[in-house]
């Protein structure tokens, strides 16, 4: 089994910055992908940016120049850093992780999502 723990949510004014985390732990063998997605009240989730194989980021176009994704391979650990917030980027933030685990199955996990709020 594998978790996947967020921090780094919160109340922000526009024009602001939060870095968001995720922690992945659990028997893991590889992780293939990580990626953060967002959902906002009365919409759908939506794929925020994302870390694929050879390190490859993409990002949404409403948070290119804005968000930066990372990932601390040694430590199975992504973050999101988050500038120049807008009212509009106000939703709950989720990470999501392909990973091959110890018993050589590939899965997806979600972790329990944390809030960012943009006061305008």
């Amino acid at each position: 089994q594998v978790q996947l723990v967020e921090s780094g949510g919160g109340l922000v004014q526009a024009g602001g910055s939060l870095r968001l985390s995720c922690a992945a732990s659990g028997s893991i063998f590889r992780i293939n992908a990580m990626g953060w997605y967002r959902q906002a009240p009365g919409k759908q989730r939506e794929l925020v940016a994302n870390i694929i194989s050879g390190g490859i980021t993409n990002y949404a176009d409403s948070v290119k120049g804005r968000f930066t994704i990372s990932r601390e391979n040694a430590k199975n650990t992504l973050y999101l850093q988050m500038n120049s917030l807008k009212p509009e980027d106000t939703a709950v933030y989720s990470c999501n992780a392909d990973v091959t685990t110890g018993q050589l199955t590939r899965n997806n996990y979600w972790g329990q999502g944390t809030q960012v709020t943009v006061s305008s």
